[in-house]
């Protein structure tokens, strides 16, 4: 590699570096924001914000309209995402569909009529920068996935970390039935999880696949039977959560950013992590609680 070259490299490095800090710091110093749950403002009641042990339980409440994606649900989970990115009492995140039949059942159609051009270009910028925002929040999102996953809604699973199947759940981009394609990020995401050409005969076709068929795939994670299905998130979170959170935090980034980039670069990436996260008391205590045989207490710092 070139001298330039070299130095274009330490300087990204350098950068994600920064950024990894600045995500300590604000681990160390953020303050929990319980009193948002329990204060005099009204809840939505489009999207409904649970807290509990840690785990935040966020519900599309939506279920006469299959859990839609409008203006309004867009909007109230951006505002669930800050709270989940600022609040040290947050440390992961089960996001799901109410009622059986849906988790989303996609965009809402009757908004995506009417809209102009520039309209739809702001809708799909606004939705794409909301699910980018979960997908980087630093803190394990499972989605538990419990019926049908349509256009905006499997974009929005797709978003999250780890997906968690009810038995009855169905995959799908069917936009192109409707005369438009993904909005939300299905053209980015579901190549990278599925494959080239897998992605694209569900894109083209615009078919829906049963959820045995999208764990086949390695679209979802795992399969469980519907009452099961927040019991199986759960424990999976709580399994996650038992381990360092600023360790959590690296290789969540570390996987999101190696993947847009070389393979020397990426392994480069995760030694700067693996420095990083050594000067810190979590990898004290874990490496000390290893050798004493007994469970680490971590603290994030």
């Amino acid at each position: 590699m070139c001298i330039q070259g070299k130095i274009a490299v330490a300087g990204r490095q350098s950068r994600v570096a920064s950024n990894f800090l600045s995500l300590v710091a604000q681990t160390q110093t953020s303050t929990s924001t319980d009193e948002l749950a329990t204060g005099d403002s009204p809840m939505p009641t489009t999207l409904l914000f649970e807290l509990s042990d840690g785990i935040a339980r966020i519900t599309i409440n939506r279920p006469d309209k299959r859990n839609a994606l409008n203006s309004t649900v867009i909007a109230e989970l951006g505002d669930a995402i800050t709270r989940v990115e600022t609040d040290a009492a947050v440390r992961g995140v089960i996001l799901t569909g109410a009622g059986a039949k849906a988790f989303v059942a996609g965009a809402d159609i009757t908004e995506l009529s009417q809209q102009s051009p520039m309209e739809g270009k702001a809708r799909s910028l606004l939705g794409q920068q909301v699910f980018r925002r979960l997908e980087l929040c630093g803190k394990p999102v499972i989605a538990a996935v419990n019926g049908f996953a349509l256009g905006g809604g499997c974009e929005l699973a797709m978003a999250c970390h780890i997906r968690i199947a009810a038995e009855h759940a169905r995959f799908g981009q069917p936009e192109v039935k409707l005369g438009i394609g993904p909005g939300y990020g299905g053209t980015a995401r579901l190549p990278r999880l599925v494959g080239k050409g897998r992605a694209l005969e569900l894109l083209l076709t615009g078919g829906v696949i049963d959820a045995p068929e999208a764990h086949r795939i390695g679209l979802v994670n795992r399969v469980v039977s519907g009452d099961k299905l927040m019991a199986e998130s759960e424990a999976l979170l709580h399994t996650i959560l038992e381990n360092g959170p600023l360790a959590i935090r690296a290789c969540l980034e570390a996987v999101d950013a190696g993947l847009e980039t070389t393979l020397d670069q990426a392994l480069l990436l995760e030694a700067n992590h693996f420095g990083l996260l050594s000067t810190t008391a979590d990898m004290r205590e874990g490496t000390r609680a290893f050798t004493e045989k007994r469970k680490a207490i971590f603290k994030g710092v």
